[in-house]
């Protein structure tokens, strides 16, 4: 054979591939490496993971498993662009690669994308229903975006799969908790702690829920159990606080919330309640260094900035709290919770007008009596299928302690499925808000109605009072409207002699505020098949009322939506 014939052999070889031996060789070889890549990832070191992954991808662009490798070694390299497109690319390569969808999905879950992570985990179940890292991390992100239904129910299939994954019954008692299913999501907590002892957070939350439930003692045990495992675990000592605070151990409660900052000196919400406890106990002056110090650290949280505007109201500082409100709400003109406290500061310093100007002096509290149904439905019974289906609801518990309610029951969320006559209701509910203030909008323009989300999500959850049971004044500061529909009134609330026994009231401020003027309150008489729309920054509350016949009300938020 002449160097001619040689040199073409070569090349037929070259366009060949090498030999099989080689090819099996270089497989081996890349697979040498990933292992190691993985082993470097386990042991904490995506740095010598990355370089490995590098040199496989030098030999072979668009081997996905390598793609995948990198993409994770890079995005605990702290370098999240290149992490995407490492996944991204390893997606690409190989559509049906199940673990570069999840952790594409990790990786912009991570990052704060989360539709976007929400598709790339459903993505993967589509290849494989039960990939059970795809499916507990698709919870996770449906929690984040608020959708804790849905969460819950991704959860329940979790855990029916993974029996024995305590995290899976730590994020169902998290996404229970959020539709107030007290009792269920206390029940996943514990079972979740049974699996792993040391869960931390478990315990956490499990004392959350049963200070939810009124049982602040058993709280306080949960919280010190946490506590003994992890001695510097911040949350747990600031829950510890509040179940102190709840039995009126203030001392200890003050102790708790020091230690927190003591750990973690930029705990807001521990400076807010030091705040409010120092200033229930008359050290104002501490307290004012304790709401200043949470406002500097987020001068972004409205509730801060209202205990501090409070506080100098109670120090008879009313022009200087009036004046910290306006400064916040220059920067959020629609803040609901200093909206509704720039109420109080108006009625306390006999600024009539500007109060009228705020809160529209009753007009944007507008009444809608139902005749019938939104398909023609007798309305009478539409009213007994709404008070059924409440009754009979899952979530109707014992008031949760953070809730208005008082000796009274209180339902999650009943825009879940089955909604039976809620459907129907919620039909009403879209209606009325799409119609509300038009009139007066055209007539006499208001900043709150100019200030009317272009798109909005309903929140409905029901209320049932029998006996002594009332709500405490309160807003909904999460809300832009808010409205209550009456499927039943006990004939108490209509006797004569009775006053307004029952009714709602618009305007009277919660007792603990310091105010010394009587406020400007208007009251409604609940009417079967009465709805009322307000503004979601006006205090209302339940008047007491004594029967034991049940009042029942739907309540609903209308909150902006993206």
């Amino acid at each position: 054979m002449n160097r001619s014939e040689r040199r073409r052999l070569a090349k037929q070889q070259k366009r060949a591939g090498p030999s099989p031996a080689k090819a099996a060789a270089e497989e081996a070889g890349i697979a040498q490496s990933l292992s190691e890549a993985v082993g470097h990832l386990e042991g904490g070191r995506p740095q010598q993971a990355a370089k490995l992954c590098r040199q496989v991808l030098k030999r072979r662009p668009d081997q996905p498993d390598a793609l995948n490798l990198a993409g994770i070694a890079a995005f605990h390299s702290g370098q999240g662009e290149r992490a995407l497109d490492y996944l991204r690319r390893a997606t690409k390569s190989r559509p049906d690669h199940v673990d570069s969808h999840n952790n594409l999905g990790n990786v912009l879950r991570m990052t704060g994308a989360f539709e976007e992570a929400e598709a790339a985990y459903r993505r993967a179940l589509a290849i494989a229903p039960e990939h059970g890292d795809a499916l507990f991390n698709l919870g996770l992100v449906l929690e984040a975006l608020e959708r804790p239904e849905e969460a819950a129910a991704n959860h329940e299939r979790v855990v029916a799969q993974r029996p024995d994954f305590a995290d899976g019954h730590l994020s169902l008692g998290n996404a229970l908790k959020r539709l107030d299913r007290l009792a269920e999501a206390e029940a996943a907590y514990r079972r979740a702690i049974a699996l792993a002892p040391g869960a931390v957070a478990a315990q956490i939350n499990l004392g959350v829920v049963l200070r939810e439930r009124g049982r602040a003692a058993e709280a306080e045990a949960v919280y010190r159990r946490a506590i003994a495992l992890a001695p510097q675990d911040p949350d747990a000592h600031y829950n510890l606080g509040i179940a102190l605070q709840d039995q009126e151990r203030l001392e200890e409660a003050e102790a708790s919330y020091r230690q927190v900052l003591g750990v973690a000196p930029d705990y807001v919400q521990a400076l807010i309640n030091l705040g409010y406890l120092l200033q229930s106990t008359g050290r104002h002056s501490d307290a004012v260094l304790a709401y200043e110090r949470a406002v500097a650290l987020a001068p972004h949280l409205a509730e801060a900035q209202v205990n501090l505007a409070e506080l100098r109201l109670e120090l008879g500082e009313a022009e200087a709290a009036l004046a910290g409100c306006d400064a916040f709400l220059a920067e959020h003109p629609a803040n609901t919770a200093m909206l509704a406290f720039k109420a109080v500061l108006l009625n306390e310093i006999g600024d009539e007008a500007g109060l009228r100007a705020l809160t529209g002096d009753a007009a944007l509290i507008e009444p809608i009596r139902f005749a019938e149904g939104p398909g023609g439905e007798d309305i009478a019974a539409l009213n007994a299928a709404l008070v059924e289906h409440l009754l009979a609801h899952p979530t109707l518990v014992e008031a949760p302690a953070s809730h208005a309610t008082r000796e009274g029951r209180h339902s999650g969320e009943l825009l879940v499925e089955p909604k039976g006559p809620v459907a129907q209701l919620e039909r009403l509910i879209r209606r009325a808000v799409e119609t509300y203030g038009r009139e007066r909008e055209a007539a006499s323009p208001h900043p709150f109605l100019a200030a009317r989300p272009p798109r909005f999500a309903l929140s409905v959850w029901g209320v049932v009072l029998s006996g002594a049971g009332h709500q405490i004044p309160h807003i909904h500061p999460s809300a832009w409207l808010s409205g209550v529909y009456y499927p039943r009134v006990p004939a108490a609330v209509d006797a004569h002699g009775l006053g307004q026994a029952g009714w709602i009231e618009f305007g009277r401020p919660p007792d603990h505020f310091h105010c010394r003027r009587a406020p400007k309150v208007v009251a409604f008489r609940p009417e079967e098949g009465l709805m009322l729309l307000f503004p979601s920054y006006l205090y209302h509350r339940t008047i007491p009322f004594e029967d034991e016949a049940i009042r029942v009300s739907i309540a609903f938020d209308v909150r902006p939506s993206a």
